[in-house]
């Protein structure tokens, strides 16, 4: 918890309180962690800073911690500070088969977010989603440039990259092609390595990238980039020509909302 002084209140509006805070960087981390929202600041010899509660929430993610399209969005909840209750779906034994999911999702796919009724697939659609109604922290620039650039990153890996190496494709190439484990491996990191390479380059080239996929905050770009990182060492896929891409994604496991949503320290973890 971070020090504060908590003087005299200064006003009241409904949910939401002025207070004084050391500076404004002292107050975003303070939101952060009680779950409040900034809502605005004022500078002079100090910074007098309004929180308004953020509203209960409603909301189930159904995931499986190995997977990296639930891990993109454990990262997303994490970086906003949203709460939700987990739902696990083994997928390795099919749970995702029955007749129950399916409702919930007819592809048999992991993620599904439930919020208050509304029931959401796709990890990307789901993290636009949370960060439109959810808006703090961003997890997109604001020009238009910037937003196509990071959709774009995020893109590659969620379409050119996790499609042809995802669960269903991987138990396809080993029981109806029959193609050992080696050769799977070869399958997996050849995608890695294409994908990655292009990545690798487009960075150097832009020069867009700062401590994260773009600039000195996290976005969807990040959100995407690590769990294809982390499937990368889990199949042991060379990453020594990819300099960029490991910086970045060191940089990104510092932070806890990365940390806690790795695939290790989820509860359904094996």
């Amino acid at each position: 918890m971070c020090e504060w002084i908590w003087n005299e209140i200064l006003g009241d509006s409904g949910s939401a309180v002025w207070r004084q805070a050391a500076s404004v960087g002292d107050a975003r981390r303070f939101c952060e962690e009680v779950g409040l929202i900034l809502v605005c600041f004022q500078s002079s010899k100090y910074y007098f800073v309004l929180y308004q509660p953020v509203d209960p929430i409603d909301m189930n993610l159904h995931g499986y911690f190995r997977s990296s399209a639930s891990y993109r969005v454990r990262i997303a909840l994490n970086l906003k500070n949203i709460a939700c209750t987990n739902e696990f779906v083994h997928l390795t034994s099919g749970e995702q088969q029955s007749d129950e999911f399916q409702l919930l999702n007819p592809q048999k796919f992991v993620p599904v977010l439930e919020d208050d009724g509304i029931i959401l697939t796709q990890s990307l659609a789901i993290i636009e989603y949370l960060d439109e109604k959810y808006p703090h922290p961003a997890l997109l620039p604001k020009s238009e440039e910037d937003r196509a650039f990071v959709r774009s990153i995020a893109l590659s890996v969620a379409c050119d990259i996790h499609p042809l190496n995802n669960l269903r494709v991987l138990k396809y190439l080993e029981y109806n092609l029959n193609l050992d484990k080696s050769l799977r491996k070869q399958w997996y990191c050849h995608w890695i390595a294409t994908e990655f390479k292009a990545l690798e380059t487009r960075f150097a080239s832009f020069a867009r990238y700062g401590k994260f996929s773009f600039g000195d905050s996290p976005t969807i770009a990040d959100v995407c980039l690590v769990p294809q990182m982390a499937n990368a060492r889990r199949f042991n896929c060379p990453l020594r020509d990819y300099p960029i891409l490991v910086e970045i994604d060191q940089n990104c496991r510092k932070l806890e909302a990365f940390q806690k949503a790795s695939p290790e320290n989820q509860p359904d973890a094996e």
